[in-house]
């Protein structure tokens, strides 16, 4: 923070009568307890009309699943980059980190879709090379034809544009079992899909070291194969209800 000081004064002195030091800077950044080097991130919620209604409906789902149907929350991560580290890593060992080598080399991108059962925690993942509708249906159709005829599907969707496309709602439309639960944008913390995406991210691809796209493709695929032996529903208490201010 220090090292900025001087610049602040650089710029206060064109603004002001007479010239500011960088100590001084400091003394009144230190006084008002202004830290402008640090920034907190922030997502402003758009106006949507129906935003509480959407969010409580989706939560009631979650809450209240109806009874001997089948509740989903599908979404997709995509452009997943394959990278392997030019150099290798460090083991962590007592009292020291782990050291990766930040340079890397590029082998390509990969997507999956996920479906994940809100009432096991179970997750179907499948590879996609596109994100469009016709790859979205054709795993919903995957869907359709896994789950037993006489069972209801209540999904979570968000409003991704292969959701939300005409080719995707003509689909829907033509398979009346599927009841469409949307998150109000923005609202990915109200899609269960993303906190198995979050998990994934954290637990495989973060650090991951993949030399081939292949790799990039069996190691998530192998990190789900071993969350569904010890797949649990995830415990949601939220109702979606405004949050009250402390």
């Amino acid at each position: 923070m220090r090292g900025s000081w001087p610049a602040i004064a650089a710029q206060a002195a064109g603004t002001c009568f007479a010239p500011v030091s960088a100590s001084q800077v400091g003394r009144i950044l230190a006084d008002s307890d202004l830290k402008p080097h640090k920034v907190r991130g922030w997502l402003t919620r758009r106006d949507t009309p129906d935003f509480w209604e959407r969010a409580a409906d989706v939560c009631a789902l979650y809450l209240n699943p109806p009874e001997g149907a089948v509740v989903l929350s599908i979404d997709e991560k995509t452009a997943i980059a394959a990278r392997s580290r030019r150099y290798p890593g460090r083991l962590a060992a007592p009292g020291a980190f782990a050291r990766q080598e930040f340079e890397y080399r590029r082998h390509g991108t990969a997507s999956l879709v996920a479906a994940l059962d809100v009432t096991s925690g179970e997750v179907l993942t499948e590879v996609i090379t596109r994100n469009d509708a016709v790859t979205f249906t054709a795993f919903l159709d995957q869907l359709n034809r896994a789950i037993a005829p006489d069972k209801e599907i209540h999904v979570v969707l968000d409003n991704g544009s292969s959701h939300t496309a005409r080719h995707t709602k003509a689909w829907l439309a033509a398979h009346p079992r599927w009841h469409v639960h949307w998150t109000p944008p923005p609202a990915s913390w109200l899609h269960q899909a993303e906190l198995f995406f979050s998990a994934l991210t954290r637990r495989v691809l973060r650090h991951g070291d993949f030399a081939a796209r292949d790799d990039l493709i069996d190691k998530p695929e192998a990190y789900t194969i071993g969350h569904n032996e010890t797949a649990k529903p995830y415990r949601w208490t939220y109702e979606g209800t405004p949050l009250k201010t402390a």
